[in-house]
């Protein structure tokens, strides 16, 4: 493998008929020769019950938390996707490298920190932050090949376009910024 691919954004093609990346925007936070580790962007979990969080000391929030479906694999596991806003200045921006968490590209952080999750609780969050549950992963060589057989479209990784597009507009969104109509993309034969 020559270089990689990470951080970009993914875009499915109508051939890729996995139900669970179905018009979905990928983050993909890492990619070398071991795989790769992404994150669906455009998949609010839909839940007519309460998310519980077990923080301790416990914290009882006043408002509902919006959950991410990040992927399938490991709906167990949860990252905190968080961005600053375009207006930060340097001193706006935490200097705790646990505040911000790992960067995954400009602006863009992903974080396990439970001070972090504390404070999307709090009555006034981080505007540019997402709970997210799962992820998606990629063995040695898969995604290479997914790339190959056209599944995905690859694009730039845009602040804006993750944090203030509405998940249902997302993916079209995000085919536009390419300069193609999501129209015209045609289904081959299927892969995954």
């Amino acid at each position: 493998m020559s270089g990689s691919l990470a951080p970009s954004l993914l875009l499915s093609m109508p051939q890729l008929i996995d139900p669970n990346f179905s018009r979905t925007v990928v983050l993909l936070c890492k990619h070398n020769e071991d795989g790769a580790f992404g994150l669906v962007l455009n998949r609010p979990l839909v839940t007519t019950g309460r998310v519980v969080v077990n923080l301790d000391p416990p914290v009882t929030p006043d408002h509902d938390l919006q959950v991410w479906i990040g992927g399938p694999v490991e709906p167990e596991r949860s990252w905190i996707l968080i961005g600053e806003e375009p207006d930060d200045t340097p001193d706006d921006k935490p200097d705790d490298k646990d505040e911000r968490g790992m960067p995954v590209s400009d602006g863009l952080y992903l974080s396990t920190s439970p001070d972090l999750l504390r404070r999307l609780l709090e009555p006034l969050p981080p505007p540019r932050a997402r709970l997210m549950i799962g992820y998606s992963g990629w063995g040695p060589g898969q995604l290479e090949a997914e790339l190959e057989a056209s599944a995905w479209l690859m694009s730039d990784v845009d602040g804006d376009l993750v944090f203030n597009t509405p998940p249902d507009r997302m993916w079209e969104a995000a085919i536009r910024r390419l300069g193609a109509d999501p129209a015209a993309l045609h289904t081959s034969r299927g892969v995954h």
